[in-house]
């Protein structure tokens, strides 16, 4: 088996769990930009935190064999500050020329607020200003439809923008038609509380389709798995599926959406 692991907050994570996603075949990890658990406080934190992502980290994986990339945002936890946030996006460009970095993510909204919504708007002019891909979080829970739709909108307010070029993750069974029919690529995040299990992941592939559509297990400080989508593949072989239909979804499917970034480079040939 092999897979891309799309969505890993890695830096919260210890390297027993590099060791076991590269021995159940995991050829590159992303890493978006997250919540720390805690609010940050200055413009410095979180220029050591992109320090982190695009510096320490992907060499941290390089020990292990496992390419590591990026993306760089202000967390939508964080956007009530609009100052704060207006020095971050600020910060921003001077990172996107790194090699790991693949664009503007996971931005989006939590709560569906004011402000939050100001700083989505803010982060998708930076993105379409210097040609970045797109990575979006939807809100959990009950304020996901709410948060989905508005962000679906809000994009489509950018002509530009390439929805092909924007993936909107966390999607569940009542917001992934949304974002498909809008032309955006949709995640299904694999996590045991508040996202998709195994098996919901699944039937939504079945229903809809594999196209368009990625598994990641976005694991972080929480509860969440690691191995989650290499897991997710035995619910597939469980159900039938054969290993082409399984490699298009964990493998061949975040490789071509992520490959619009040149940067991207899975082989070891290639790097």
């Amino acid at each position: 088996m092999r897979y891309i692991e799309p969505h890993a907050h890695m830096v919260s994570r210890v390297t027993d769990d590099y060791v076991a996603m590269v021995t159940a075949g995991c050829r590159a990890v992303c890493e978006p930009a997250f919540w720390a658990g805690f609010d940050r406080s200055a413009v410095q934190g979180f220029y050591d935190y992109f320090c982190q992502l695009t510096d320490y980290e992907p060499r941290r994986a390089a020990q292990f064999g496992l390419p590591h990339y990026s993306w760089l945002c202000l967390n939508p936890k964080e956007s009530e500050n609009l100052t704060l946030a207006d020095e971050v996006l600020a910060m921003i460009p001077s990172f996107l020329e790194r090699k790991n970095v693949l664009g503007i993510g996971e931005i989006g909204l939590n709560k569906n607020s004011r402000n939050e919504v100001i700083v989505f708007e803010k982060h998708v002019e930076l993105a379409v200003r210097y040609r970045q891909m797109i990575l979006v979080h939807t809100p959990h829970l009950e304020d996901k439809w709410k948060g989905t739709r508005l962000i679906v909108d809000i994009l489509r307010n950018y002509p530009t923008l390439d929805p092909s070029r924007v993936i909107i993750d966390h999607v569940e069974e009542h917001t992934v038609e949304h974002v498909l029919e809008a032309g955006f690529w949709a995640g299904i995040t694999l996590y045991p509380q508040s996202k998709c299990t195994s098996a919901r992941a699944i039937d939504m592939v079945e229903i809809y389709g594999e196209q368009r559509l990625w598994l990641n297990c976005a694991c972080d400080w929480g509860q969440s798995d690691p191995l989650a989508v290499p897991k997710t593949a035995m619910e597939m072989r469980r159900r039938g599926h054969d290993e082409g239909a399984i490699d298009r979804l964990i493998y061949q499917n975040p490789l071509r959406f992520l490959s619009q970034n040149p940067k991207f480079l899975v082989d070891a040939s290639q790097r």
